[in-house]
């Protein structure tokens, strides 16, 4: 009877432990999608694709995988399934096109933080945004020309997605205002990074706009250093992925976060703070607007 105990438990062990999933992800052409946004559902496990679409991940084969990426519909696959997923291709409609004349002779930067101090944070690839409202006083300087990062890496050069989106009715993040992925690569060094958006033709929403990045847990963001261990002296490998987006310690009503397949809300009421706002760590991300 003893025997049997043990040999349910030892099934039970094994039922129960992660594997390591490997897979690849491609569309309906068969043609390999870089950078996917992997997440096992509900739970806070997640990595990126590769430029060649493969992926590992490790979680319990009967868990949920969800797949996004941007003009590709999400797609949820069973981790013991997901050797060959297959995302499909968004038909984008395309907008009537309208030329406007920028003069490009005015600028303000917005997003700037009283008493900044920078920290970093190591996550997986989630996507953290930051909230811009729209001010009357932006009307003469709509289009948006540039957009800040505080960045620090170890790494020659490192890469992340930079995301754009309109706001909902009710507040939260919308649709994305660029229909391809926007990627950008940063400096070894903490410094502050520009990236030009000019071309892309994006205009302060009157509504307002979110601004974010997404972190990619791809090898060629990894660095791995050998850390002892302080109780047994054994040496493990530590991995670390670049660059870091610095953040800012600030008050808000609210904050977004796009993490296990969905975006989450924090407000007020999920914290301990005696105040209408609460204290959060907020990417620290400014914007130069131009006419």
């Amino acid at each position: 009877m003893k025997e049997k105990r043990v040999l349910w438990l030892v099934l039970l062990m094994i039922s129960n432990a992660s594997a390591q999933i490997k897979g690849i992800v491609v569309d309906d052409f068969n043609k390999p999608i870089s950078f996917v946004n992997i997440w096992v559902e509900n739970e806070n496990i997640s990595t990126s694709s590769e430029e060649n679409g493969t992926f590992l991940i490790n979680c319990l084969p009967n868990k949920n995988l969800i797949f996004s990426a941007l003009g590709y519909e999400k797609r949820i696959v069973k981790a013991s399934e997901a050797d060959n997923v297959v995302l499909k291709i968004i038909a984008f409609e395309l907008n009537e096109i309208i030329i406007a004349k920028r003069f490009e002779t005015k600028e303000i930067e917005i997003g700037k933080v009283k008493n900044a101090s920078y920290q970093a944070f190591e996550n997986g690839p989630r996507i953290d945004i930051k909230f811009f409202p729209y001010l009357a006083k932006y009307k003469r300087t709509r289009y948006i020309k540039q957009v800040n990062f505080f960045t620090d890496s170890q790494l020659e050069t490192s890469s992340f997605k930079i995301h754009f989106y309109s706001v909902n009715l009710d507040g939260s993040p919308g649709a994305e205002l660029l229909n391809k992925d926007f990627l950008v690569s940063v400096k070894k060094g903490v410094k502050k990074t520009f990236f030009n958006v000019i071309d892309f033709n994006l205009k302060m929403p009157k509504t307002g706009i979110f601004v974010g990045f997404e972190k990619l847990i791809i090898e060629r963001n990894k660095l791995e250093k050998e850390v002892p261990d302080s109780n047994t002296g054994k040496a493990t490998i530590q991995k670390t992925y670049f660059p870091y987006v610095l953040y800012n310690f600030v008050e808000s009503a609210f904050i977004y976060t796009f993490s296990g397949g969905k975006w989450n809300k924090q407000t007020k009421q999920d914290s301990n703070t005696p105040s209408d706002k609460m204290s959060v760590y907020e990417p620290a991300i400014n914007l130069i607007l131009t006419n």
